[in-house]
């Protein structure tokens, strides 16, 4: 028979509260992410047209290591000095002074926009140098992620395409922190490891 409203092992019952209580809280007291909280720098805001000149800086100014994340990547045949042209020149030429450059890029079953544009450009780049990966078809990629030199960050909505670096209402921000890149790094390297080239 089933059970009287109130009575068993349902949510109305306290002794069944009591106990997913007692279970849950050493939970929530003793596990934390390793990314929860993590210390920084210093945090800036990044808007709109801003993030080209920030993200060009950066990639001309890294020493070592560059790891790019992005859902769409675009170069333009027809308009060669288009931004986000311009990005992709500077992860070529950051390749060609000895930077390690990896970039991680979407890309889907079928011939949709993104997947033309991030196999065309990732040819570019795998020409120039630089190291390219495809994420798992089975996965959506919809991150939009810089990491510079294993200390800064730059991360937000912006894709590396023409209207999103010169005409939409974009937020990213640019994060100093050591911590945090690490953290990012080896996000970075777990889905380079699902993906192909």
């Amino acid at each position: 028979p089933s059970p009287i409203k109130g009575e068993g092992r349902g949510p109305g019952n306290s002794k069944y509260f009591w106990l997913v209580l007692l279970f849950l809280f050493p939970l929530s007291t003793f596990y934390t992410p390793s990314s929860f909280c993590l210390p920084a720098e210093d945090v800036q805001l990044v808007t709109d047209a801003q993030y080209f000149k920030i993200a060009k800086k950066l990639i001309r100014e890294a020493k070592h290591s560059i790891q790019v994340m992005m859902f769409e990547m675009g170069y333009y045949d027809r308009n060669p000095n288009t931004p986000s042209n311009l990005l992709i020149k500077e992860l070529i030429n950051a390749k060609k002074r000895g930077v390690k450059v990896e970039v991680l890029l979407e890309v889907r079953e079928g011939e949709d926009r993104t997947a033309k544009r991030n196999r065309h450009t990732g040819k570019i780049l795998s020409d120039g140098g630089v190291e390219v990966i495809y994420d798992p078809l089975f996965k959506t990629t919809h991150t939009k992620l810089m990491v510079v030199d294993g200390h800064l960050t730059l991360l937000g909505s912006t894709n590396w395409t023409h209207y999103a670096l010169t005409n939409n209402n974009e937020v990213a921000v640019l994060i100093r922190s050591k911590e945090m890149a690490k953290e990012l790094i080896d996000y970075f390297k777990k889905v380079k490891a699902t993906g192909s080239k």
